[in-house]
């Protein structure tokens, strides 16, 4: 009898952990991950339908979308015209091993050979390597990942690892916690952006939540819109609309409480996300073989605007590590 292939194990052991994971937990309160290798696709289920789904096979880069709101819309976009190459929630950059040429993973999407062709492999990609440790419990479920970023279609660049975390917080809304670990383990690796065209992450938010659509961006300095929110410091950022007569909106959380607050790109068309360290925005930088550099963040759904949705308050919350419940009863 043929042995199966890693990835089929792998997948295999994957789905035994998950069920092993929700047997437990079938009421519409509980969150479950369910993972379809063939789609290349991990949806985090909870109150009977999916809220966020991750997307790991047979595209440039892994990413999450949908990101639901609480009544079902979808919050971001996959991949729209202009900047196609933005998708949903992702994580990118432009980064060079030492000996080998510039490789911009932010642009990855523009490397595919065969353009025409839908299933055609993109010459640089991130690819998903494998899930870990899934876990569910009651109102959360969690799991972690490896990835590899590859240049020239298998020349391995830099490793990363993904912790994913989702806290429900009732009526609808939730928190996506995410942790990014970039590791350079196959030599020195030069990081080569702009302060604009890498994700760390970013947000493309559906059209129909931009402010050019009549949404409002909010930081927590009190800036509003692009023009109060872009290039300035804040602590968190949220971007709320009124579609279809409901009111609802995504934050994005950073974490690091005790740096002072790093400064963003916002954009009114959608777009939006932090950025490094001053040292670290804009500028070149190494990491040496061996050496990590991480990331953790938050996204918020909520119900109402910045001030309904309590974003300020669950800001506190998630600094603290202690948003598993709603702030208040409201």
């Amino acid at each position: 009898m043929a042995r199966p292939s890693s990835a089929l194990l792998t997948a295999f052991l994957f789905s035994v952990a998950l069920a092993a994971a929700v047997q437990a937990r079938a009421s519409d309160d509980a969150v479950t991950l369910v993972d379809d290798p063939a789609a290349g696709c991990l949806k985090i289920n909870a109150t009977g339908r999916t809220l966020v789904a991750y997307r790991y096979g047979g595209v440039d880069l892994p990413h999450f979308f949908p990101i639901l709101s609480p009544s079902g819309k979808s919050l971001t976009i996959d991949r729209t015209e202009p900047y196609p190459h933005h998708r949903s929630l992702w994580f990118a950059d432009t980064v060079a091993l030492a000996g080998h040429r510039q490789a911009s993973f932010y642009n990855a999407l523009y490397t595919q050979l065969d353009p025409k062709d839908p299933k055609s492999p993109f010459r640089d990609h991130i690819r998903h390597v494998r899930f870990l440790s899934p876990r569910s419990s009651g109102n959360q479920a969690e799991y972690e990942e490896a990835l590899v970023w590859e240049m020239d279609r298998d020349v391995p660049v830099i490793d990363e690892s993904r912790r994913v975390r989702l806290v429900l917080l009732g009526r609808g809304q939730y928190l996506l916690d995410l942790s990014f670990t970039l590791t350079a383990s196959h030599g020195d690796v030069a990081f080569a952006s702009d302060a604009t065209h890498y994700a760390w992450p970013f947000v493309r938010m559906n059209p129909q939540f931009s402010v050019d659509k009549g949404g409002t961006i909010t930081s927590s300095a009190g800036g509003v819109n692009q023009k109060g929110t872009d290039k300035q410091r804040a602590r968190w950022v949220d971007y709320s609309s009124t579609v279809d007569g409901v009111t609802e909106g995504l934050a994005f959380l950073t974490h690091d409480r005790d740096e002072p607050p790093p400064t963003w790109l916002t954009r009114d068309y959608g777009t939006f996300g932090v950025r490094r360290a001053d040292s670290r925005n804009g500028k070149p930088f190494t990491l040496k073989k061996g050496e990590s550099l991480q990331q953790r963040v938050g996204i918020l759904v909520h119900r109402g605007d910045v001030k309904a949705g309590w974003v300020a308050e669950r800001y506190w919350q998630y600094v603290g590590n202690a948003l598993s419940q709603p702030p208040v009863v409201e």
